[in-house]
């Protein structure tokens, strides 16, 4: 019996042993609190570890980071400016990155990229905050304008910020011999609120001259003022676009099983969390504002996340997303265009937007789908064999099978395989440029129970084969339960709290259906102009059971606007909404979309009717 026993035992810890022997070794590696500049340390913690799992586990504290000892890479980086970027986190090829902040805050300067992730098959980064010392802004009050002289005058932020006045021009930031070529990029927002004024519009100021004035004012003169700033407002730049998006604060490229949780993001010299060729995303409990108590207009410099050819699940949830200055979340495909046929399984293509070059449109095993103009639709699929890079614009694709034969220069492709489920629920996002939401993809969309308010369009579905050159149409999405409150408030006439309408060349058809089957329930919608509902060449469109109220919080911009808005539609719904307001212009449907259209069931609407 006791060599029964003795066996057992021996026989436990054989097995044991070998466990151990399998188990996954994780270099946890503690950031002791200091001060001055860590990049260094940070590099060569990453650097030196022995293993493909890391933990970094900061210590509580406020940590530095310059650019002097950061490491230097090229990089490709969608909708941002490829080139040369100082990086201080690079986690390239490790199985499991993990990052606990333990609430530390990371201060940035000067031209930095702070994390990018590349190739890792687990990458968990919690709790941390990120901010610059100096932000990437040029700011003032407006305190007058004269239109037919073609200036205005303002009086410039100065503590916390960095510019001078060189020979009648403003430089910014002037940061490591960094300088922004013009104002660029410039828009208005309301002192105290600390949304885009209202009624704005971007513009782009390159000033003929600016001239110092008594009591700190400076008066900029240019001729090409798109419109007037409106006194009391503040004024913000960001300088020219070729320079104004370095680097986002996290960008994830080939990598999977990402979570972000208790991340806030007061600064950036981009997006803040961008994710390329990715899969299996969460952004957790996070945020995007300005610090309490700033004097910023603005957080950072571009969207808040962007997710480009990502796959899997995406989730935002129980996120506080603003002062942007673009959209709260895009998520997209990539068109690129057909520029030769090289033979019967391969064709060159091209990427055409200049923040797009050295974007990785496919690789071996992907499905494809053919879109042939003028049909804007999804058509033959087929497999990539193989890719061959010619430079950053240029790639040949080869298939497994052979090309539709009637494919020709000028169509377009669309990657099949790299599209996402998406879901957002339980977010704030206000007090921003642009949209609060802009998507485009054939899986799940479910955008659910969260408080928005845009200066455009609130939800933006939008497939672009030029320009942007984002695709695609959608085919199933759920918005349900969300409150909406101040929106479209820009300068802009064709926003609507839901805008569908795709963005496709003269090449295609205009009156083709493109995105289909989106329903739009369970709303409360609170705004003072007209604009709720703007669908364009959508086949099953569902708009029930929304609560909408007319408020008086600003003077309708656009009072011709009907509330629902149709063009070019098939399978319409209108039921069980109701309406308080005195907006009497409630259904512009043209003729196919007014066939076969179903309205029942609501309440309050003077003219819901054909």
């Amino acid at each position: 019996m006791k060599l029964k026993y003795l066996t057992l035992a021996c026989l436990f810890l054989f097995l044991t042993s070998c466990s151990n022997t399998n188990a996954v070794t994780t270099k946890v590696i503690n950031i002791k609190h200091q001060q001055g500049d860590v990049t260094t340390i940070i590099r060569k913690a990453i650097e030196n570890a022995d293993s493909k799992n890391i933990k970094l586990v900061f210590e509580k504290g406020i940590y530095t980071f310059l650019p002097d000892y950061a490491q230097n890479k090229y990089c490709y980086i969608t909708n941002h400016g490829n080139g040369l970027k100082k990086i201080i986190f690079l986690f390239d090829g490790f199985d499991t990155v993990e990052i606990e902040g333990n609430n530390s805050e990371f201060i940035f300067r000067g031209q930095v990229a702070p994390f990018q992730f590349k190739n890792c098959k687990k990458v968990d980064v919690k709790n941390l905050t990120i901010d610059w010392d100096i932000p990437f802004s040029f700011q003032g009050d407006v305190t007058a304008i004269n239109k037919k002289e073609n200036w205005f005058e303002i009086k410039p932020y100065s503590e916390g910020y960095s510019w001078k006045l060189k020979k009648g021009r403003i430089t910014f930031p002037n940061i490591d011999h960094f300088e922004f070529a013009a104002l660029g990029s410039t828009l208005t927002f309301d002192k105290d609120t600390k949304q885009v004024a209202y009624g704005a519009l971007d513009m782009s100021l390159r000033p003929n001259k600016v001239v110092k004035r008594s009591g700190g004012i400076l008066r900029i003169y240019d001729d090409n003022i798109r419109k007037f700033p409106t006194v009391g407002t503040v004024i913000h730049s960001k300088g020219d676009k070729e320079h104004n998006r370095y680097a986002p604060a996290f960008q994830t490229t080939n990598s999977k099983n990402i979570v972000f949780d208790g991340i806030k993001i007061h600064h950036a010299l981009g997006m803040g969390f961008l994710f390329e060729r990715s899969e299996d995303i969460k952004i957790l409990n996070s945020g995007i504002f300005i610090r309490e108590g700033s004097d910023r207009a603005i957080s950072i410099i571009a969207d808040a996340t962007h997710f480009a050819n990502c796959k899997g699940d995406i989730l935002i949830e129980n996120c506080r997303l603003e002062g942007m200055l673009d959209d709260g979340t895009n998520v997209h495909g990539t068109y690129v265009e057909v520029n030769k046929i090289l033979d019967s399984k391969t064709v060159r293509v091209s990427l055409n937007h200049f923040e797009q070059m050295g974007f990785e449109f496919a690789g071996k095993g992907d499905e494809i789908w053919f879109i042939k103009n003028p049909d804007p639709n999804r058509k033959e699929i087929n497999t990539v064999s193989s890719v061959t890079v010619i430079n950053d614009k240029y790639s040949d694709i080869t298939f497994t099978s052979a090309i539709p034969s009637d494919l020709k220069t000028g169509d377009i492709l669309e990657n099949k395989t790299w599209n996402p489920v998406f879901t957002m629920r339980g977010c704030t996002i206000r007090d921003h440029r642009a949209r609060n939401i802009i998507i485009k993809t054939p899986k799940k969309i479910i955008i659910e129970n969260n408080d928005l308010s845009s200066m455009m369009s609130s939800i933006m579905l939008r497939g672009e084969t030029f320009y942007w050159f984002e695709s695609g149409n959608v085919e199933d999405v759920i918005i349900r339960n969300n409150r909406f409150e101040h929106c479209a408030y820009g300068g802009a006439k064709e926003h609507a709290i839901l805008k569908v309408s795709p963005r496709l060349g003269k090449s295609f058809d205009q009156t083709i259906t493109y995105d289909r089957n989106i329903v739009f329930e369970n709303n409360t919608i609170k705004t003072y102009d007209n604009s709720i509902v703007w669908a364009d060449r959508v086949d099953g469109l569902i708009i029930k059971n929304n609560t909408i109220i007319q408020t008086t919080t600003e003077k309708p911009q656009f009072p011709k606007n009907a509330t629902f808005q149709l063009f070019n539609c098939t399978n319409v719904e209108i039921t069980g909404n109701s309406y308080k307001g005195t907006v009497t212009n409630n259904l512009d449907a043209d003729k196919k979309s007014s066939k076969g259209i179903i309205i029942k069931g609501n309440k309050g609407f003077e003219n819901l009717k054909l």
